[in-house]
């Protein structure tokens, strides 16, 4: 499947949202985009103010044809690494899309398996507005996730630096070591567990 020739088809974008985090689910999300109705300012979410991410993660989910979130847990990501929960998040994603996609179309140079005709694209993000939008999807979602934690786990800070392994994350780990969020096969984590025990 080219991707530059997708004219007709309906082709879902495929995103994900925190695979380098040291907790919390990794989020992939899948979006077919209507083409009669077109939305301004998509673009990698990385470089998309969170407020900017909100607004297009609510027109995203009124305007495209259809949408999917799904997540890969701690534990799967735990037990299968990274890569792996990754791409179950990804083909859940697709999955969960109401219409079934004539053809897929991921960031990235990995592909999950599915059973329909796929092509991962490096950039894709910056290169494929359906792309573009299951990023925006992914990280809003992620970014609603880590809110939730920092109320359930405050001493942590996940609404700051959203799981990332930051000076202040790794403070915390070693003062408090992991809570249940933090994904225990991560280098930091560990270390932390082994101190705490």
């Amino acid at each position: 499947m080219n991707w530059r020739d997708t004219k007709g088809l309906l082709v879902a974008g495929v995103d994900e949202a925190g695979r380098g985090p040291l907790a919390g689910p990794v989020v992939a999300a899948a979006v077919i985009l209507n083409p009669r109705e077109p939305i301004a300012g998509l673009a990698d979410s990385k470089r998309l103010s969170p407020r900017k991410r909100e607004r297009l993660f609510d027109e995203i989910r009124a305007c495209a044809l259809c949408c999917s979130i799904a997540e890969a847990s701690i534990e799967e990501i735990d037990s299968l690494n990274i890569l792996q929960a990754t791409l179950l998040a990804m083909q859940r994603a697709v999955a969960g899309l109401r219409l079934r996609p004539n053809g897929v179309l991921v960031d990235g140079n990995r592909l999950p398996i599915l059973t329909m005709a796929a092509e991962a694209v490096v950039h894709g993000d910056a290169l494929i507005p359906a792309i573009s939008a299951a990023s925006i999807l992914a990280k809003v979602h992620r970014d609603r996730w880590c809110v939730q934690a920092d109320r359930q786990w405050p001493q942590y800070g996940f609404a700051a630096h959203k799981g990332y392994g930051t000076v202040a994350h790794l403070a915390a780990l070693q003062r408090f070591g992991p809570c249940e969020l933090h994904r225990r096969t991560f280098a930091p984590v560990a270390a932390a567990a082994r101190k705490a025990s």
